[in-house]
């Protein structure tokens, strides 16, 4: 796609480009008048920097509106920034699922695909349903692959600055895997690998319930759940990578188990089989007496998770996502909990984007990605320092 510069690599021309593009993504079909007014720079300088633009294929000049030639004569120029220019995605890898969404530049959806994997199943066939679902994506889009700009993916585990999966305890043969090395063979693009609860609060910030939060903690409440935070509006990863892996805690030794706060019959729950999790949610909706005490002891291990990190970040919203049905019911006991532990009790809600959380956050991460390198724009909430 070429550099914003057209070819021009002084510092100037690029902040130049960079804010000409700026004012571009966020105006509809502005005129070089327009541009002017925006950015401040000269006429002469906005009208190269856009012509630069256009050699890259990042602009195009838009079509006159409708009756402003036989109102005005000839009309002004207009141009707009050509979002179909390359594509992006979204990828994530979860124990049951494989799901991916695809954009333009601008982050607008187009289209998203998913295929269901066994929770069994080794990294390399974990993988290859990736491509597979990707594959099946682009085809039904009609998109090349090609045009793929930058791909985010979010993953479980502990995820370092190079896309390796330093300790991965969710999925079968992922802790040491050179995740965005084997990917990057895949797709000849950047590839950003993020961890899934990461992905998903940048995703609530982005698109969900956080939009006008800055500081807020998401945690994906499964039996060892997890944690991702924005301090600031920046995503916290911590020095290694480990910051949120709040399912630890019960190491501990002052809460039992994550296997054993749901059961009902005195056998250990496998924590990722959340059709029988959601079960027991359901038994205790509907009174059965095992069940309630059940989703109590989950509430209180819950508490004590998250009132970790408020105690810590304090954040203004905690972000309560993970599995598809159950969890609306946590939110008041949560709410109640968390006021008798917490100096200063966050909001407490429930995510607006549900399973699609992961996949969502992987995007704004690959969107991020692609303002960074080729918009030159500052201040990504997903950029690694």
């Amino acid at each position: 796609m070429g550099r914003l510069t057209g070819g021009d690599p002084s510092l100037l021309r690029r902040i130049n480009s960079a804010v000409v593009l700026h004012a571009l993504r966020a105006a509809d079909s502005p005129t070089l008048t327009d541009l002017v007014q925006v950015t401040g720079l000269s006429r002469p300088t906005v009208e190269g920097v856009v012509e630069g633009l256009i050699e890259t294929g990042l602009v195009v000049e838009a079509a006159a509106e409708e009756g402003e030639t036989r109102r005005q004569g000839r009309p002004a120029r207009r141009f707009r920034f050509r979002a179909e220019a390359g594509h992006l995605l979204g990828i994530e890898i979860g124990p049951h699922r494989i799901a991916a969404l695809l954009s333009d530049l601008g982050g607008r959806m187009l289209d998203s695909a998913q295929r269901p994997v066994d929770e069994t199943a080794p990294a390399d066939e974990r993988l290859e349903r990736v491509r597979t679902v990707v594959a099946e994506l682009l085809r039904r889009a009609g998109v090349a692959r090609s045009s793929l700009r930058a791909v985010g993916v979010g993953s479980p585990g502990i995820v370092e600055a190079d896309g390796t999966v330093r300790l991965g305890t969710a999925l079968p043969g992922w802790t040491g895997l050179p995740l965005g090395e084997r990917l990057r063979r895949s797709f000849h693009c950047p590839v950003l690998v993020e961890n899934d609860a990461n992905a998903a609060a940048v995703a609530e910030h982005w698109k969900g319930a956080a939009v006008e939060s800055d500081d807020i903690v998401f945690v994906l409440a499964g039996l060892s759940p997890g944690a991702g935070s924005l301090i600031g509006g920046r995503l916290h990863r911590g020095f290694g990578g480990a910051a949120g892996e709040i399912g630890a805690l019960h190491l501990l030794g002052r809460e039992a188990r994550p296997e054993t706060l749901l059961s009902t019959t005195g056998e250990p729950l496998n924590p990722l089989d959340e059709a029988q999790v959601a079960a027991v949610f359901a038994l205790a909706r509907d009174g059965d007496v095992q069940a309630r005490e059940a989703v109590d002891r989950f509430i209180q291990r819950l508490v004590h998770d998250v009132a970790a990190l408020v105690l810590a970040l304090d954040p203004e919203l905690v972000v309560i996502g993970g599995w598809a049905a159950g969890l609306a019911g946590v939110l008041e006991p949560l709410r109640g909990e968390l006021a008798r532990y917490c100096l200063r009790p966050p909001q407490v809600a429930l995510s607006v984007l549900g399973e699609a959380a992961v996949a969502t956050g992987a995007l704004r991460l690959a969107l991020d990605h692609v303002e960074g390198e080729l918009f030159a724009v500052e201040g990504t909430v997903t950029g690694r320092r």
